[in-house]
């Protein structure tokens, strides 16, 4: 099995030059063709291909300085993290690839606006925002699919959240993984709505990176995963492309529910699932029934993400009063 380290160190300077700071920010994304199940474990190599789209100014924001006490220090949403948390030491271990023998340690300080690790990839941003800054910092100039590729390797969404928009992760077949990365496509659509239903913000008793695996090697169902996802990919770039909102929403929304139905058949099985979370899907197909198009997606975690265009924003805020609206390809 081929490391990460082994994998990123020819796309590192023989001499590594530190700045003073860097500061990068990376948007959350939420799969509308999700990533679930892996076929490398240590490079987080997928095992379908993905597509998503971005949560403009959601995300994470990471500033990485030089530490003067000869410790590395992890600070998230203004805290500062034991170095054993898990956390920290995800953190930790990824900067360590790219800092290599330089004993320099450092302060890696990570905001998100955003709920972390509640099921609305806080991790993918994360990620994606620490290695835009260590490129800088390390002044890499690292091509975007290099630091989609290495994104990966911290958290494989965040191979998604080094763009924006629309992008689709590549599942490539390179052993070494570096055809395993994120593309932006170059389609927009300024009336497409995201709408957040926060049904629990704290963190999952099941992480996802544990979740996943527990499905491939106990869910018999998983073995029709690769594909529908494949299938359902294909059907998605229609929808982008020809702007059809209902197949767009539908197709995203079957996904969703044959990824949770692999975990609901996993052993023991896994429902990330709330009562709310149901209670806002019944509301969701109601409002169907009554003529308004709108539809769901969910990634693991109990909140649900709502597909709606500009026009019913009104219908759907007073539906959901507490109704979070992003607008990927501009503010509403």
């Amino acid at each position: 099995m081929i490391s990460k380290a082994q994998v990123i160190q020819p796309f590192l300077p023989a001499t590594l030059t530190p700045g003073e700071q860097a500061e990068a920010f990376a948007p959350s994304n939420i799969a509308l063709c999700k990533y679930w199940g892996k076929r490398d474990k240590e490079l987080n190599l997928p095992i379908n291909a993905s597509l998503s789209v971005s949560l403009a100014h959601l995300g994470s924001r990471t500033r990485i300085t030089p530490a003067l006490d000869g410790a590395d220090h992890v600070l998230l949403n203004g805290t500062e993290l034991a170095v054993d948390s898990s956390f920290a030491r995800k953190v930790i271990a990824f900067v360590g690839l790219f800092r290599g023998t330089l004993a320099q340690p450092l302060i890696i300080d990570t905001h998100n606006n955003i709920p972390t690790a509640a099921g609305l990839a806080s991790s993918a941003s994360g990620f994606a925002a620490l290695m835009l800054a260590l490129d800088q910092f390390y002044g890499l100039q690292l091509a975007p699919e290099q630091l989609s590729a290495f994104a990966r390797m911290g958290s494989g969404s965040a191979s998604r959240s080094i763009f924006s928009g629309f992008v689709e992760w590549q599942m490539g077949n390179r052993e070494d993984g570096m055809d395993s990365h994120a593309v932006q496509l170059p389609a927009t659509w300024p009336e497409l709505r995201i709408g957040l239903v926060k049904v629990a913000t704290g963190e999952k008793k099941v992480d996802s990176r544990a979740g996943m695996q527990r499905t491939v090697e106990t869910a018999h169902l998983y073995q029709s995963w690769p594909l529908q996802a494949a299938a359902d990919l294909t059907r998605l770039h229609d929808a982008i492309v020809e702007q059809n909102f209902e197949l767009l929403g539908a197709t995203a929304e079957q996904n969703a529910l044959s990824m949770h139905a692999t975990m609901i058949a996993s052993w023991p099985p896994l429902l990330y699932w709330q009562p709310e979370s149901v209670a806002a899907m019944q509301q969701v197909w109601a409002l169907r029934e009554q003529g308004v198009p709108v539809y769901f997606t969910m990634d693991a975690g109990p909140n649900l993400k709502l597909l709606f265009t500009a026009e019913h924003e009104a219908v759907l805020s007073a539906a959901f009063p507490d109704l979070e609206v992003v607008a990927p390809f501009g503010q509403p």
